[in-house]
């Protein structure tokens, strides 16, 4: 063993980044969603509305004004989400009061900091309701409204400090990167936390986190106010940039940021506590003062969210405390039938505008009949998934259409109910019908063909009527684009056709149908002739 011990190898690394920082020799990145890719926690849960990336100072200064100025008021909030989200009025109506509540006493601690400093029960917000009912949407819309920073992530990522998992003050940084590093915005902004159910740890429930009693405890202290540090001892890239921004001789970032003034919501499908307070009103109403119970079925179930109480939380396995920093709750109700063809027809922003717009990327433009809408609606509904079963269903009727129409001549068609049932036959009939068009579109490809190999070799090639036809009748056969055939049969013709052209000093080449029979044979043939020295034409 050597006398002397290993110094430190951190110690060294940071030593060595120091020395760069002052010699100029090291730059760092900005850390976020708007500069380098920030960390990759799960890009689908957590995101901010808006999110430009050309978003600057004073697009944010117009936002923190936005929050010093709020003046919305609850009824044109609930007009606003009428305008995406289909039903949810008791939510709305909710939603739009804790909102407006919440802000303008944002808004006044902004004009009176003293204010600030006096005791305030926030109105964290907790959503109950089957998957699919607009919970997300609800508050995505709000946030978009007032144009704060959102953050949506998951429950079940996160895990009590000292275990496997994500970290919940991981929330608050996160809302710090989509704010662009502006802790004066992020500290307004929205937090939405979905799945919230799967972290009650009520003994004798299957499938419960371990450590769901450790994340509530942790999730409570970020809901009423905490500090958190910004720069997160995990990450070492947010502590190398606080000691860049110190070496540097630049303006300290923030360490902390205080979560009173974050909105905090959460979320969750509960269908297991909808059947516990079905069972408490049940027991308490026995005799003829109980109510009539119907088939059982989803919309049944959840109606019983809207009579949850406390205790019923306690005892589906959340802390007091946990639930008591979310006073508001409300419940979203399932979506029939007829309500999703409401989506497809009233909303803004909705999944059949969606795919107008793809399908418009190809010049291509479609109808629905009234009967295709019901149709869509009630496939959807069977899926049990509230609006996310649209997406299933419509990806189930265009998946072929998307795949094989852009090819195409065709440029508009209808989907009718025929169409929802039976999508493939429907297609097969609908490129039948305008087959005759197809061969104009097959040789408009072999033109565009032609057009790049002059662009990549500068050798002009013109197929002939036979090779084109022969080429149109290849493309079906081998159910192949125009492009990848081409591509493949005369992959060769750029280096042969350079040669001859060489050797002949001639630059244009109009080639038959044996070209496409058999191309490695032409162009041999062709090359070879091209090394025989020219004869004069001696008549005989």
């Amino acid at each position: 063993m050597s006398e002397k011990e290993p110094g430190n190898p951190f110690e060294e690394i940071q030593r060595k980044i120091e020395e760069a920082v002052r010699e100029g020799r090291f730059h760092m990145m900005p850390i976020g969603p708007f500069g380098a890719k920030a960390r990759g926690d799960d890009a689908e849960e957590s995101r901010a509305e808006p999110s430009d990336e050309d978003s600057g100072p004073q697009e944010q200064d117009e936002i923190l004004e936005r929050i010093r100025s709020f003046n919305l008021k609850p009824r044109e909030i609930r007009d606003y989400l009428n305008r995406y989200v289909i039903r949810q009025d008791e939510a709305k109506k909710v939603l739009s009061v804790a909102v407006c509540d919440h802000y303008n006493h944002v808004r006044q601690c902004m004009d009176n900091p003293e204010l600030a400093q006096k005791d305030y029960h926030k109105q964290n917000i907790i959503i109950l309701g089957p998957t699919g009912s607009g919970k997300t949407y609800l508050m995505r819309c709000i946030a978009r409204l007032i144009g704060v920073p959102f953050v949506k992530a998951d429950a079940t990522k996160f895990s009590e400090t000292g275990y496997v998992g994500a970290d919940v003050e991981d929330l608050v940084r996160d809302l710090n990167r989509m704010a662009q590093g502006n802790t004066d915005l992020a500290q307004y902004g929205i937090i939405y936390i979905d799945e919230i159910d799967k972290i009650a740890a009520a003994q004798g429930l299957q499938g419960r986190d371990v450590s769901g009693r450790g994340v509530q405890i942790n999730l409570l202290k970020l809901m009423e106010e905490a500090e958190v540090n910004l720069f997160s001892p995990t990450d070492m890239m947010s502590q190398m940039q606080a000691m860049m921004d110190v070496q540097g001789g630049g303006k300290p970032r923030r360490r902390t940021i205080n979560t009173r003034h974050i909105l905090f919501i959460v979320s969750g499908a509960f269908d297991r506590l909808a059947e516990s307070v079905r069972k408490r009103i049940d027991t308490s109403t026995v005799g003829f003062g109980a109510p009539e119970r119907g088939a059982g079925g989803a919309e049944e179930i959840f109606s019983y969210l809207h009579h949850v109480e406390t205790q019923d939380f306690i005892k589906y396995g959340f802390e007091p405390e946990f639930i008591g920093r979310l006073p508001v709750r409300v419940s979203c109700d399932p979506l029939s039938a007829g309500d999703l063809a409401q989506i497809l027809t009233s909303s803004e922003d909705n999944l059949l505008e969606q795919y107008r717009s793809d399908f418009r990327g190809y010049g291509i433009d479609f109808q629905v009949t009234p009967e295709a809408v019901k149709e869509i609606a009630i496939r959807a509904h069977r899926e049990g998934t509230g609006a996310r079963g649209l997406m299933t269903v419509f990806e189930r009727v265009f998946r072929d259409f998307k795949f094989e129409l852009p090819s195409t001549a065709i440029r508009s068609f209808e989907v009718t109910s025929d169409t929802v049932v039976a999508p493939r036959e429907s297609l097969l009939a609908l490129l039948k019908e305008n087959q005759h068009l197809q061969r104009g579109v097959l040789k408009a490809d072999i033109e565009a063909f032609q057009e790049r190999f002059y662009q990549q070799s500068a050798l002009e090639i013109e197929f002939d009527e036979t090779a084109c036809e022969a080429l149109m009748d290849l493309c079906v056969e081998s159910d192949r684009s125009m492009r990848s055939l081409c591509e493949s049969l005369f992959k060769d013709f750029g280096h042969g056709l350079g040669i001859v052209a060489r050797n002949t000093q001639n630059s244009s080449f109009r080639l038959g149908r044996e070209y496409v029979d058999n191309p490695d044979r032409a162009l041999s043939k062709l090359v070879t002739e091209s090394f025989s020295p020219k004869r004069e034409d001696s008549g005989t």
